[in-house]
This record gives C-alpha cells, sequence and structure tokens, in this order.
C-alpha cells in the first residue's frame, strides 16, 4: 500500500549544556519562572536521572561548543543499538557525535498541552510526547528550510513502516532526476536509502494532506538542524519509539 504524496525528508539542568541553547522558545512555550520550575521538576524523574548520570563528562570542541558524549553509555548503546528485528535491519547511531540535548530524553513538560500531543518546537528542534503527570518524552529532530515549513494544528491521519516516498511535482520540477520515483512510477521503495526511513507519520488538517511527515532518517547529522525540505525527521530509532507510542487521531502541534 502507497502512502499519500510526500514532501521532501531531510537543559539547563545537566552540567556542560548552554543556557541559551536549551531554552524553549518564547511562543506556546513557558516563561522563565515556569521553566526554572520544570526544570526542578525535571530533575525527579527517573531517566532524567538516568540521563544525568550517563551523559558526562560532555565533549566540547575548541571553541566551546558541545559536540557530544566524551564516551559511550550502556543506556545509550541499548537506545541506539542495531535493531535487527526489521525487514531492513537498522544499523548502530554514533550518538556520541550527536549534541546530548537531541537525544531521547523524559522531560518535565513545557508545552502545558494535553497527554498524548504530539507537539514540534521547531525554533529548539525539539518534539514532545506529552505524557502523565506533567512528564514528556523528548525527542531532538531535523526540520525543513526556511521556506520549506508548516505548522498548525493537526492530527496524525495514518502511520505506516517501511513507508514509500513519492517525491510532489514541484520537488520533481526542482530535481528533475527525482521523476523516477514519481506517484505516476510507483515511488521510491522502501528501504534503508528512502528518505522516510524505517517509519512515517502523515499529519492531515481538516481532513486534508499537509504533505507533512514526521519520519524517519539515517542522516543522523542532521538532528538539531535545518536542512530537509519541510518535513521533521527523526533518528531512525527515535521514530520507531514514537511510532509504538502514538495510534493514529493523535493530535500534533507545530509550532
Amino acid at each position: 500500500m502507497t502512502g499519500p504524496k510526500q514532501k521532501d525528508a531531510n537543559f539547563s539542568g545537566v552540567p556542560g549544556f548552554p543556557a541559551d541553547a536549551r531554552a524553549l522558545s518564547r511562543r506556546g512555550f513557558l516563561a522563565l519562572g515556569t521553566a526554572a520550575t520544570a526544570v526542578l521538576a525535571g530533575c525527579t524523574g527517573t531517566t532524567t536521572r538516568r540521563f544525568a548520570e550517563e551523559t558526562a563528562p560532555i565533549y566540547r570542541t575548541p571553541d566551546n561548543r558541545v559536540s557530544g558524549l566524551g564516551r559511550g553509555s550502556p543506556y545509550y548503546d541499548a537506545m541506539y543499538g542495531p535493531k535487527l528485528d526489521e525487514p531492513f535491519p537498522l544499523p548502530a547511531i554514533p550518538y556520541t557525535e550527536i549534541d546530548p540535548a537531541y537525544l531521547r530524553q523524559e522531560v518535565a513538560d513545557p508545552t502545558g498541552e494535553r497527554p498524548g500531543t504530539i507537539v514540534v518546537d521547531t525554533a529548539q528542534r525539539f518534539l514532545f510526547l506529552v505524557r502523565e503527570n506533567g512528564r514528556a518524552m523528548r525527542y531532538g529532530v531535523g526540520i525543513g528550510r526556511d521556506g520549506f515549513s508548516w505548522s498548525g494544528r493537526a492530527v496524525v491521519q495514518w502511520k505506516q513502516k517501511w513507508p514509500k516516498w513519492t517525491p510532489p511535482g514541484e520537488m520533481i520540477a526542482r530535481q528533475p532526476e527525482l521523476a523516477k520515483w514519481s506517484a505516476e512510477n510507483g515511488g521510491m521503495p522502501p528501504g534503508l536509502d528512502n528518505p522516510l526511513g524505517a517509519r512515517a507519520l502523515y499529519i492531515f488538517q481538516n481532513g486534508e494532506d499537509t504533505l507533512y511527515r514526521l519520519h524517519g532518517s539515517p542522516e543522523y547529522q542532521s538532528i538539531g538542524k535545518a536542512v530537509s525540505s519541510g518535513c521533521v525527521r527523526l533518528i531512525n530509532q527515535d521514530i520507531c519509539d514514537l511510532y509504538d507510542r502514538v495510534p493514529t487521531r493523535t493530535p500534533i502541534v507545530v509550532i
């Protein structure tokens, strides 16, 4: 079964994390006083404590930018290790090369949305799945370049494991070499090289396809950056985790 036409896929509670890079955007989230409370609350969560324990020390570049973990972690070895039970086995992710802020972790919910809601903060490159008791699962994401983005409230209308990818006509016009994967030609088959990765969540608004997707990507280096043509990409292991947590008709807010 083929999916709808697809657009192109492309704290400061932990020592070593720069505060300015962890503050959530003003729009739709918390004021400073509430944010401080949220950080304190975040320290009470089991996975957040584990995250703090497992991610020190932080490796920094010569100009003091966070680059990744200074060492491996059994916790993240399991989380981002190979997934061999897939039709296309997923390789392990070298997570020590990724800014630790973008690794999957449980945090205090900063969104105020109802449990079960997905919130994508495009400014901070985070996706939150709101949970009970003021908690949320947070995932790092890559987002669309300026001019290739969407925002608003909608729902996850459809979910697909190992989806096909069908670039829309306007993308093919910009990149004629993609014509072989057009809807008329059946799209690009699923696989490790498919831009939608291991899973895709299809976003609809008022019954109409937004052509906006949450999807996996093997390009882990793109997490935390604006590189795609509009859609929200996650590490393949993270989109598999999110996929299993959310049903269809899950509300989503993109800001």
